[in-house]
């Protein structure tokens, strides 16, 4: 009878190695387990009638089901308003998030003959992940820039995370000086050798940062709570932070509160919740085997 090569690798292992092995993917199936259920609870919970839900009786399986707090999402004008200034502030703060990286990134990467301040630059941004100005000082600085209650505040403030520019400048390290040099040797400048060299051969690193990006622009609910003081300019998890402590039904039309009143309130919750997390689980896929990859070359310093 044949066996899988992976069989026959575990069967020729020690008994304590086998036990290691054994007791790790028991550990990490657990963890994932424990991890998915709360996801799944909300799930079942934004699928279950309002008498099951404030009864407490939804756990592992939707009770009477109804696609209720689902049409209540669909008919609030708030909640899409939330979700596409969400969007917008994926996309722009992508972009000039990872602009930012790159460009502070690659200097970093050099040789201290060739850029002799690198060591005072790399323990400056250091100290910012160390140290912090204060939120005071933090909001009176975006309100003096004119950025108070508009999308700025939002995608510029945070433009430079400095843990992803540690992990793109030790990818740039780790990637062969010799293509490097052949094409300063051609007579290519800097921008010629980023764009044409180092960019290409970063896509795993880049493909690992877009996804931080992205995970840090679109769950982050402060900033929002602290720059805008106008709902309508609110993200969506801001949005969602309103409506899980104090949600507002002024503006409700008398379609939407009666549904509202018709629902339990923890069913609307956990359908808004549930919606949001989704984009979180259709773009991570496509960017797994990317973002290991970059994860552990951008971590490991040659």
């Amino acid at each position: 009878m044949s066996y899988p090569n992976g069989f026959h690798s575990f069967e020729n292992k020690s008994v304590s190695r086998k036990l290691f092995v054994i007791c790790n993917y028991f550990l990490l199936s657990l963890g994932i387990f424990v991890s998915f259920i709360p996801l799944w609870n909300i799930f079942c919970m934004s699928f279950s009638s309002n008498s099951y839900v404030s009864a407490g009786e939804v756990f592992l399986w939707p009770k009477g089901f109804t696609i209720q707090p689902y049409s209540y999402i669909l008919n609030n004008p708030n909640f899409y308003r939330a979700l596409w200034v969400s969007v917008e502030r994926s996309a722009l703060g992508i972009l000039i998030m990872m602009a930012f990286t790159i460009l502070a990134a690659y200097p970093l990467s050099r040789e201290r003959k060739d850029f002799r301040s690198r060591t005072f630059f790399i323990w400056y941004f250091i100290f910012t992940m160390l140290f912090s100005g204060g939120l005071i000082p933090w909001f009176m600085v975006v309100k003096w820039a004119g950025m108070y209650n508009n999308l700025g505040s939002l995608v510029i403030v945070p433009s430079v995370q400095v843990f992803n520019v540690l992990i793109l400048m030790n990818f740039i390290r780790n990637l062969p000086k010799e293509i490097e040099e052949s094409v300063f040797m051609d007579g290519a400048g800097h921008f010629r050798a980023l764009v044409s060299i180092h960019l290409p051969l970063c896509k795993p690193a880049l493909a690992t940062l877009v996804l931080f990006s992205f995970v840090f622009h679109w769950n982050n609910w402060f900033d929002g709570f602290l720059f805008m003081s106008r709902s309508e300019n609110y993200p969506l998890q801001t949005y969602l932070y309103t409506v899980l402590t104090t949600p507002d039904t002024s503006n409700m039309t008398a379609d939407q509160l009666r549904l509202f009143t018709n629902l339990s309130a923890r069913s609307i919750k956990a359908a808004e919740i549930f919606v949001s997390t989704l984009p979180i689980f259709i773009i991570y896929p496509f960017l797994q085997k990317s973002f290991t990859k970059g994860m552990v070359l951008g971590s490991v310093k040659s």
